[in-house]
């Protein structure tokens, strides 16, 4: 609802004794002698207060007209109800702060944040999903198959993950453009990144026809050579889409920052449908294999793209449109992406080492391994949106005019009450597939067994995750970005020795999924302490230090 200014006169009766003495005109409040009489004025049966109205309308071409006129309690007759004051308050539109989600109760704030994160949450899921469903299709041909798509999905999925920076800088500097109301500026940060992520994408396509096969071999290892040509061959594939892949995540993250969230909900549903019946038709009735179950997915990746794209289109910007960023550009980029490309690359190379131990166990151990991360993966980026929904609610409270930081401390009791909640219900959910209906991904009764060693920390890491990620979130609103890139990289090298000193003692595929738990639980407290902590932005008044860091991004 918003306040439309235009010119605003009233008449107010005993506000001077003098009857003869001129209005007082003021662009922005009443002088304080006369504001007692004037508490407030009602227009049709809604009530404004006087005070929001003259916020509201306080650019120098916004006058207030006071003539004489205000009955003897404070408030405006219902003759004199009818005023020109330079706002036009029309029904339906008031600007009602009480509407803000800070000023919401807790249960009213958990209601607004699942409407917003629910439809966001396809942003996360589309790549998961893509991988989760040719892991199931795959699995019930061939075990040797489903053991290669370890090694190839984390050249695909978790290299992918690396770029996340694109994501997180596009949405920063459109919402940040569209605060200024300056599209030009939008289309300007909208083409840039685009170059960027086309130019990422060319190059990791480069990479990935050129070093593919060298780079699944010195991840396998020897025991493990007759994965790799099937391991390969799905690699080649979905490199083909690498440039669509984050020229899509910059529409996307775009498209988030003008808080549309159901367009990457539309992609999702469109591409994992694509997906899904191109996994069916070429691996079951066709028999191509993993080679079918990468083709289905790079043609779902590069559908929902264009969708994105498309999207952007119809909002009046041009996604079709690049431009070569300048250097102060692209440092400011740098600025704002190097701390969360660090804790990227923290996540990704720990889920590689997994991923690395697990396939020096055998081939049934990384058959096992490959369904539950993955149905992990598919379970944790559920938790995502409520990290977006901290980073675009949280800076107003923490940094805005209307700062508020006990208002920002309940946001974030609302935002772990639900993360906790997630965390029960997803952990339950994704824990019961895999330990209720292994048949789903494999029959090979070896693979099952190992699957069922691991259900216990698949159950705790799982948990903590949507709680983690709503603290981590809050941090990157505050722009602590130093802590959150040092303390990621601390928990990666503190998990990454217990996951050497686990599997090298002889604790299998167990040590590497309780390494796992050690790392997110390190992540929650970390992040919690962080938070909690008089010195932390959620109670520190000295905000110089962060505010230095929002200048700059």
């Amino acid at each position: 609802m918003q306040i439309q200014c235009k010119t605003l006169t009233f008449t107010v009766s005993s506000i001077s004794s003098n009857p003869k003495r001129p209005p007082f005109r003021s662009p922005v409040a009443l002088p304080p002698w006369k504001q007692p009489t004037l508490p407030s004025f009602r227009s049709s049966s809604k009530s404004l207060d006087l005070r929001r109205c003259l916020r509201n309308c306080s650019s120098p071409n916004q006058e207030l007209v006071v003539d004489d006129g205000v009955n003897g309690n404070g408030s405006f007759s219902e003759e004199e109800e009818v005023i020109e004051l330079g706002v036009e308050v029309e029904e339906g539109k008031v600007d009602d702060d009480d509407d803000d989600i800070a000023n919401q109760s807790i249960w009213g704030q958990m209601k607004e944040i699942v409407m917003f994160t629910g439809p966001a949450a396809g942003l996360w899921l589309c790549g998961p999903l893509m991988s989760l469903i040719d892991t199931a299709v795959i699995g019930q041909g061939s075990s040797l198959e489903l053991a290669a798509l370890g090694p190839a999905t984390v050249v695909c999925d978790y290299l992918c993950y690396t770029f996340m920076f694109l994501s997180v800088a596009t949405s920063n500097l459109v919402a940040t453009s569209l605060a200024r109301q300056d599209k030009d500026e939008v289309q300007h940060q909208i083409s840039i990144l685009l170059f960027i992520g086309l130019s990422c994408g060319l190059m990791m396509m480069v990479f990935t026809r050129l070093f593919g096969s060298w780079a699944l071999t010195a991840f396998t290892g020897a025991k493990n050579a007759e994965i790799v040509p099937a391991a390969n061959t799905y690699v080649q594939i979905r490199g083909l889409a690498w440039p669509a892949v984050l020229i899509g995540w910059v529409a996307q993250s775009a498209s988030l920052g003008m808080k549309d969230s159901w367009g990457p909900l539309k992609a999702l549903a469109v591409a994992s449908a694509i997906n899904g019946v191109g996994d069916v038709v070429l691996c079951t009735f066709l028999g191509y294999g993993i080679a079918g179950a990468a083709w289905a997915t790079m043609v779902s990746q590069v559908v929902a793209a264009y969708m994105m794209m498309d999207a952007l289109n119809k909002k009046g910007y041009s996604a079709f449109s690049i431009s070569v960023p300048s250097p102060s550009e692209l440092l400011m980029i740098f600025g704002l992406a190097a701390p969360v490309f660090i804790t990227m690359m923290s996540k990704v190379l720990f889920y590689t080492l997994l991923v690395y131990f697990a396939a020096s166990m055998g081939t049934s151990v990384i058959a096992a391994h490959q369904v539950m991360l993955q149905t992990y993966t598919m379970c944790t980026v559920w938790g995502e949106p409520l990290s977006q929904t901290a980073q675009s609610f949280m800076p107003e409270l923490l940094f805005g005019i209307n700062r508020n930081l006990p208002k920002a401390r309940m946001l974030l009791k609302s935002l772990v009450i639900i993360g906790a909640t997630l965390g029960i219900v997803v952990g339950t959910i994704g824990t019961a597939i895999p330990w209720l209906f292994p048949s789903i991904f494999t029959h090979d009764k070896l693979v099952t067994f190992q699957m069922h060693t691991v259900i216990i920390p698949y159950f705790l890491a799982l948990f903590v995750t949507p709680s983690t990620h709503s603290l981590e979130g809050t941090l990157l609103a505050g722009r602590d970005l130093r802590y959150i890139s040092l303390s990621m990289t601390g928990c990666f090298a503190v998990a990454g020795l217990v996951v050497m000193l686990l599997s090298n003692g002889g604790f299998g595929l167990r040590g590497c999924w309780y390494a796992l738990v050690g790392f997110q639980w390190a992540r929650f407290s970390l992040a919690l302490m962080r938070l909690l902590s008089r010195d932390g932005v959620l109670y520190s008044e000295d905000t110089s230090r962060y505010a230095e860091k929002v200048k700059a991004a």
